[in-house]
């Protein structure tokens, strides 16, 4: 009996966000502009301790508070990023978790021995009979006739169609709730 392996799907890992590639490099910036903001600040001060106030050095220390400012922003919205890429990647376990028991439950109710199953998953990783078959260390037809068999007791004729009823329970079962997708939960 040919035995499945463990496979990664063929899709790609989610894509990062903008946000999510940016938010190390934006947190880095902020970093090197509150360095800079304690110095200017540490600087006009000192300015105004050893010569007194002047124009140049109250010029010098609003810009320095103002960068202090901008730190303070900028961090708030490095948070922001973070908190929001630890939201989505949530979401998207949660809506994993919700595609794997539609799966799980769509091959029970099927009745599809282990066998037709792996195919049936690999099929619906968009893998071709050939890549099956060597995946699942059988012949190309034994993979044809498992899916052959799955199609029927489906009840479709194709690998989109078989797609698509997945595609349909997920679409007809809120995965999130409308406050947590909104950020409100």
């Amino acid at each position: 009996m040919a035995r499945s392996r463990p496979v990664q799907s063929r899709a790609a890992h989610p894509r990062a966000t903008l946000g999510d590639r940016l938010a190390p490099a934006v947190s880095l910036v902020v970093a090197v502009q509150a360095v800079a903001a304690v110095f200017f600040i540490g600087d006009a001060l000192a300015d105004i301790r050893n010569a007194g106030p002047s124009p140049h050095i109250v010029i010098e220390a609003v810009i320095a508070l103002a960068l202090l400012a901008g730190v303070v922003v900028g961090a708030l919205q490095v948070r922001r990023m973070w908190t929001e890429g630890r939201r989505r990647q949530a979401a998207l376990a949660v809506a994993a978790g919700a595609l794997s028991a539609v799966v799980a439950q769509r091959f029970r109710d099927w009745r599809l021995t282990p066998a037709e199953a792996d195919v049936a998953v690999f099929a619906l990783k968009g893998f071709d009979v050939a890549e099956i078959a060597v995946l699942r260390g059988s012949a190309a037809g034994t993979v044809r006739a498992q899916l052959a068999r799955v199609y029927e007791k489906a009840e479709v004729n194709s690998r989109s169609a078989l797609a698509s009823l997945f595609l349909e329970d997920l679409m007809t079962t809120p995965v999130i709730s409308p406050e947590t997708s909104c950020g409100g939960g």
